[in-house]
């Protein structure tokens, strides 16, 4: 199911219209699932000379469940466009599976190895991806079962993980350097515990002249805000917070807000955040400056909503060989389209 996004009912309706067009996701519901679209049939354009591609995908839990064909597509293309496309990672955004169940990580290891030794790809659990059946109450996950630290130790690309789970890679860092410039890829767990962004200061605070890219599960909500639950509580839905994670660790969690004031507005190189886990149209994004007056780009990328547990939709970050522009478009392999919708085909200045 689709949904126009609350930006477009704002500009075309009254408050008091919008309040009966809204589902309970505080969307519009639509018959069409492409309705919000401009979809363009082919490829997106080659990259520039000298720029570099980031390839994110958003949660594959539809994939791992029901659709694993799907997921298969999507790395084989990135596998495939690697050179092409000079692509330097692939940022996982977490809900690798649906249930937590030992079929659907299978159905993840799959796809995922296809990269194996072409693309070096970094991952974080999503809700999804802890507990019995994916009911996330716990600490249990089995991202670290399924892709053990062992497989990514003696990678180039491999910073280390969270000091106090040395075999577990729900936190862990990354090293790449890609057109010119260093980079660091921040893995965080869902709704991360105080330690770890003890841990995560402390790895952002030795790489200081790295650029950091912050991947958690959690982080902007769809309507271009942070979760934040001191302030908006259960009104904005699928806060860390209101998971029995929290309840069962004496709430030993952090939503977007808190992330945004325990550890990204406290350093000045931070230049981008991304995550998942959020419905309603599932695109989102928003710039906050850091005490300094450093912008710092924010944006939530989810497609599990669209047909066949997502269409295999991937979002792809063109780095241009400026510095400083990265072009940003989403495209689906399986279908070959990309979409160029004002929310799906942009550009933001990077700090």
């Amino acid at each position: 199911m689709e949904y126009l996004t609350r930006r477009t009912l704002l500009q075309t309706a009254s408050a008091g219209a919008i309040t009966s067009l809204l589902s309970p996701h505080g969307f519009a519901q639509k018959s069409d699932p492409y309705a919000d679209g401009v979809l363009v049939n082919g490829e997106p354009d080659k990259p520039a000379k000298d720029s570099f591609t980031i390839a994110v995908l958003p949660d594959t839990q539809n994939y791992s469940e029901k659709f694993p064909a799907q997921y298969m597509a999507q790395t084989r293309w990135i596998a495939e466009n690697k050179k092409d496309r000079n692509i330097a990672c692939v940022l996982h955004l977490g809900d690798v599976t649906n249930h937590n169940s030992a079929p659907e990580w299978d159905n993840a290891i799959k796809a995922m190895n296809q990269l194996d030794d072409i693309v070096p790809y970094f991952m974080v659990p999503g809700n999804h991806d802890y507990s019995e059946k994916g009911s996330c109450k716990d600490r249990t996950c089995g991202l670290s079962d399924a892709f053990p630290v062992a497989k990514f130790r003696d990678l180039s690309t491999f910073g280390g993980v969270y000091d106090q789970e040395p075999s577990r890679l729900e936190n862990s860092f990354h090293l790449f350097s890609a057109g010119g410039r260093d980079f660091l890829s921040l893995c965080l767990e869902f709704g991360p515990r105080k330690d770890v962004l003890r841990w995560a200061n402390e790895v952002v605070g030795q790489h200081k002249q790295r650029a950091i890219i912050l991947t958690t599960h959690a982080y902007i909500y769809y309507d271009d805000s942070r979760y934040d639950w001191q302030t908006h509580g259960t009104k904005q839905n699928w806060n860390p917070h209101n998971y029995g994670i929290a309840k069962s660790t004496n709430n030993d969690v952090s939503d977007g807000e808190e992330l945004w004031t325990g550890l990204v507005a406290k350093h000045e190189n931070f230049i981008m955040t991304l995550n998942g886990h959020v419905l309603g149209d599932g695109l989102g994004r928003m710039i906050s400056q850091t005490p300094t007056q450093r912008n710092v780009h924010q944006m939530l990328v989810n497609f599990q909503m669209r047909p066949n547990g997502g269409d295999g939709w991937l979002r792809l970050l063109e780095f241009r060989s400026d510095g400083k522009t990265v072009n940003i478009c989403d495209y689906s392999p399986t279908r070959n389209q990309k979409n160029e919708s004002s929310q799906n085909k942009f550009s933001i200045q990077l700090a």
